[in-house]
């Protein structure tokens, strides 16, 4: 028979001592319970037998690894260790515990199903509740929710029930999941959300839901995770009376979503009533998807009523059909159903590359830029045929529409695109021009994509009025932050590239790209060919008499001829000169080379405005 020796797992104080010598004893049988920083450790019998001795007595302090007592197994040969697996747990062992009732009535709670008529009115107003929202946005079943159990600070004033009922999630739903992992693979689509839930409470930011935002913000961080913000609702909670604020003025929640900017993609989502906290988070985003109903400001109605400033309504303080022109607003979308799937698409270019996808026939190119020099176009059919069919997003199309820019995917690689537009200002560069292209060159090199520029412009915008809107400023802009890029750009200049605008779109210079290539008919000059004539031959062309037409449009010939495509190549001021159907193939060349060197680190800059 064979002699086991049982030993203390741990240091401990012997609480329960169940055999004496003599006794026979089952495979798992707990023979004796030690007492180990305030937790009972039972030890069991490891194979079935007699126990033979016993060293311990109850009280006794043994160290880990002291002998407590001895036995010997029944059936000869039986193996002393490992134990034999344990018998099969009784049904008192399966029970539920005591407080699983709670925990269920506790998340029914969060469901929309706890909470019927603030489902039906958001419905009734042709809305989608917070929950909904974020199950059309994130892959089934993959949402992890932190925080779920919170209600609001007002324990000492009303019910903990009422709260439970009318405050679930404290009016904040964060958590985890996955956008498009069935595709991409759980690692490439994992993300953040944090939502707001206008129905309770109006939205407003009380002391658990920041608390909850900052541990959502901490842990994004941490693992590097795009955050989905829906923000909706209003500032500060003045009924949390629980806790002892006087303004909360050292609240880390802005700081900790504006901390995260070019760190990792993040999007807002705005539809109804957005005001004070939730509009400051909102406008800190990278990128801000509204809804037409939507309604923004730094302030709501209460306050500006509060400030003197007289009775606003709701939907009039900020408007996205005044907001959008201004700048505020990236994307717009006429509901919340548009919003999410805008929010899956922006997420989309930065979780890498896709299978490549079809294109248009690319030789409709050769005949996108109208023949005469004169003549205005949209560029955006442009950009939709270069890209893959139905891969462009346009953002901030309301804003500084003298440039048009856009995420897109070429052959499945993620690009940022931006087209000069002649049906605005000729294409001149104003100062939200400038505004709109440094911005998005800025997201485009923090979350490394190439840049394509499409070129048509006859420079920067002049003239008094120009000027008074700080255009020299807002034009430093474009090089201080062209100067920084770490990103590949890839100009191609479809028509007229002139002076300084057109160095601004080229990332500085002609030679600041990985390549600058240019459309057959494209025009070169240091300025535009007819002001240079102006003033280059005011002398001639007063002194030309009736001929002056005449001299004029023969020196501006002249110019067009020295300027044109293939002769700026010659002199190596573009790297080549290539067909228009060409240029998709061209850009995908380039993509594929530069993608193989790692972008280096990037460095500050100092705005110029």
């Amino acid at each position: 028979m064979q002699k086991t020796t049982l030993n203390a797992p741990v240091q401990g104080q012997v609480r329960m001592l169940a055999v004496q010598p003599g006794d026979t004893v089952a495979a798992g049988q707990v023979l004796v319970v030690l007492e180990s920083m305030k937790m009972e450790v039972p030890v069991e019998a490891p194979v079935a037998g007699q126990v033979q001795a016993v060293w311990v007595q109850l009280g006794d302090v043994v160290a880990e690894g002291e002998a407590m007592l001895s036995c010997v197994a029944v059936a000869a040969g039986q193996s002393a260790w490992p134990p034999a697996a344990p018998a099969p747990a009784p049904a008192a062992a399966l029970a539920e515990h005591p407080q699983a009732e709670e925990l269920r009535r506790r998340r029914h709670a969060l469901t929309d199903a706890a909470r019927p008529e603030a489902a039906a009115r958001r419905h009734a107003a042709g809305g989608r509740t917070v929950r909904e929202n974020l199950a059309a946005l994130l892959d089934p079943g993959s949402f992890t929710e932190y925080g779920g159990l919170a209600v609001a600070a007002q324990r000492s004033r009303r019910p903990l029930d009422e709260l439970i009922a009318q405050t679930p999630a404290d009016g904040l739903v964060t958590g985890v999941g996955t956008v498009g992992a069935p595709v991409l693979g759980t690692e490439r689509a994992r993300c953040a959300v944090l939502a707001y839930d206008y129905s309770v409470l109006a939205g407003t930011q009380g002391v658990f839901n920041h608390r909850k935002a900052d541990r959502l913000l901490e842990v994004a961080e941490r693992l590097q995770l795009p955050v989905v913000l829906f923000a909706e609702g209003g500032g500060g909670r003045p009924g949390d009376v629980d806790w002892p604020i006087v303004a909360g003025l050292d609240c880390p929640t802005f700081a900790r979503w504006a901390g995260l900017a070019g760190r990792v993609p993040r999007v807002a989502v705005v539809a109804g009533r957005c005001f004070a906290g939730n509009a400051a988070l909102a406008g800190s985003a990278d990128v801000l998807i509204a809804t037409e109903s939507a309604s923004l400001g730094m302030g709501g109605p209460a306050m500006i009523e509060g400030g003197g400033l007289g009775r606003v309504a709701a939907e009039d303080v900020g408007p996205v059909h005044v907001l959008a022109p201004a700048g505020v607003v990236d994307v717009r979308v006429p509901d919340e159903a548009a919003a999410v799937e805008a929010a899956r698409r922006y997420l989309g270019y930065f979780q890498g590359p896709l299978p490549a996808g079809p294109a248009a026939d690319q030789r409709p190119l050769r005949q996108a830029v109208p023949a005469h020099r004169q003549a205005i176009y949209d560029p955006r059919p442009i950009l939709a045929t270069l890209a893959d069919a139905g891969s462009v997003m346009e953002l901030r199309a309301d804003f500084g529409p003298g440039v048009v820019t856009a995420l897109a995917r070429i052959d499945g690689l993620a690009v940022a695109v931006a087209a000069s537009h002649p049906r605005h200002l000729g294409g001149a560069l104003d100062a939200a021009a400038c505004d709109k292209l440094a911005r998005f060159m800025q997201l485009a090199d923090a979350f490394g994509l190439p840049l394509v520029t499409l070129v048509d412009t006859p420079g920067f915008m002049v003239g008094p009025a120009a000027e008074a809107t700080g255009l020299v400023r807002h034009a430093g802009r474009l090089f201080v932050q062209a100067a920084a890029l770490r990103v590949p750009v890839f100009s191609v200049v479809l028509r007229r590239g002139y002076g300084l605008g057109a160095m601004a779109l080229t990332a500085g210079h002609f030679h600041a790209p990985v390549a600058t290539v240019a459309w057959p008919g494209a025009e070169f000059g240091a300025m535009g060919i007819e002001g240079a004539v102006r003033l280059g031959f005011r002398k001639e062309l007063e002194a030309a008499g009736a001929g002056r037409e005449a001299l004029f449009e023969r020196l501006v010939a002249e110019h067009v001829a020295r300027g044109r495509a293939i002769n700026l190549a010659s002199h190596l001021e573009i790297d080549d000169v290539i067909d228009p159907a060409e240029t998709r193939d061209w850009l995908l060349r380039g993509l594929r080379t530069a993608a193989a060197t790692p972008l280096p680190p990037r460095r500050a800059t100092l705005d110029t405005w």
